[in-house]
């Protein structure tokens, strides 16, 4: 943009005071403020208990323990006084921009909502830019379609983008997972009337330095087995990473190097896990902080991870926020294909695969030349998720 604004950005840090969910949403507040933009951040409490407090395993309307987590996170980042925190429940505003929250965010020039997390409340009303960023491709279509609450905040914004980035393309991957119409054609994302159009992760680069890869580490990654539960729509189920696992499970009897998940929810299936191979570890553990997650994914050889089922079911483009982390810190992934092959190039550094067999090869190439896909992965961080090209990018189109 051609002149400096005043942008507020929603996220999910206090509610959500994990390392790489944090990560997620920190880097909009860091990437615009780079961009010499007027940036806070902002989070609502919204109208029912959502403070997860990993401490004591509970979520309710206390936000302390996020609180504490976000004074740490924003201060470390050089941002903090640029943060506030409404509690609904007690009608308060905290952190350290409280007196002036209502101030900022009615004098803004944009508003962006990251996940549509946050409601918008009577003070953005005014804001002439209001920007909803969808990072779940399908099934916030399929939650527009059937919760008319989603769908009336979803109207109150005035531009749309989604990290589905194959959004209105027909798309020609014709895998026995996926869809397909009368014509023998794959769907895409289903339609909600709003205008998607695409964007994807930014990455403050300089936040992310580059190490040497651990030859001998584990390709690992962070996931949830079931994040919530899987959506209907026209008589398809779109599931969750647990839908997609299944044919990869036998994976560790196949490959040389060791494959380790760090493994949230109460559903996950651990014993058989490790049974078959897989090297379990307490997600908590690793996204203690910010920090803790960057210096597990510097620990990893590289990324292993399969895509929710419904991503790849609709064939999306999606790609993931925390893939994108681990090339920018030069760790190649290898990634279940969701779409996103048909805008990112795979091969190096990046290398996606469909069957167990083609994981199996992914995984047998990268280890072949590491150190070449090691210098690929941030050549395509560099390349597609830089900041400053993506917020400029969302920016000019939402304005």
């Amino acid at each position: 943009m051609s002149r400096r604004l005043r942008i507020v950005v929603l996220g999910y840090v206090v509610r959500g005071p994990l390392g790489g969910l944090a990560w997620h949403h920190l880097q909009y507040v860091l990437g615009l403020a780079k961009l010499g933009h007027d940036v806070y951040f902002v989070e609502d409490s919204d109208d029912y208990p959502a403070c997860y407090d990993p401490s004591r395993g509970v979520t309710d309307m206390d936000p302390s323990y996020g609180l504490s987590f976000a004074e740490r996170a924003f201060a470390r980042l050089g941002l903090g006084e640029r943060w506030a925190y409404h509690d609904a429940h007690t009608a308060r505003w905290l952190g350290p921009a409280a007196t002036r929250a209502r101030e900022v965010c009615a004098s803004a020039d944009v508003v962006m909502n990251i996940s549509g997390v946050n409601p918008l409340r009577p003070w953005f009303t005014g804001v002439p830019i209001r920007v909803l960023v969808d990072t779940d491709p399908a099934f916030t279509q399929i939650r527009h379609l059937g919760d008319a609450p989603a769908r009336e905040l979803a109207r109150a914004h005035t531009a749309f983008f989604t990290f589905g980035e194959n959004v209105g393309q027909r798309p020609s991957h014709t895998s026995r997972d996926c869809r397909s119409d009368p014509s023998g054609v794959t769907e895409g994302l289903p339609d909600d009337g709003f205008p998607w159009q695409p964007t994807r992760q930014p990455i403050v680069l300089d936040a992310w330095p580059v190490t040497p890869g651990p030859v001998d580490g584990a390709y690992t990654t962070v996931m949830q087995w079931d994040s919530y539960q899987s959506r209907d729509y026209a008589g398809q189920t779109y599931g969750m990473k647990s839908r997609s696992f299944g044919p990869y499970a036998g994976l560790p009897a196949r490959v040389a190097s060791t494959l380790e998940i760090a493994l949230g929810s109460p559903t996950a299936p651990r014993a058989e896990l490790t049974a078959r191979g897989w090297s379990i570890r307490d997600p908590l553990e690793v996204t203690l902080d910010p920090w803790t997650y960057q210096a597990y994914i510097r620990a990893s050889k590289a990324e292993f991870s399969v895509a929710k089922h419904g991503y790849v079911l609709s064939w999306s483009g999606w790609f993931s926020e925390r893939s994108a982390c681990y090339l920018a810190s030069g760790r190649p992934v290898v990634v279940q294909d969701s779409g996103f092959s048909s805008w990112l190039p795979s091969g190096a550094g990046v290398v996606a695969f469909d069957t167990p067999d083609g994981a199996v090869a992914a995984i047998e190439a990268v280890d072949a030349d590491y150190d070449g896909h090691c210098r690929a992965a941030r050549d395509v961080a560099e390349a597609y998720f830089e900041s400053g090209a993506v917020l400029s990018e969302l920016l000019e189109r939402a304005t």
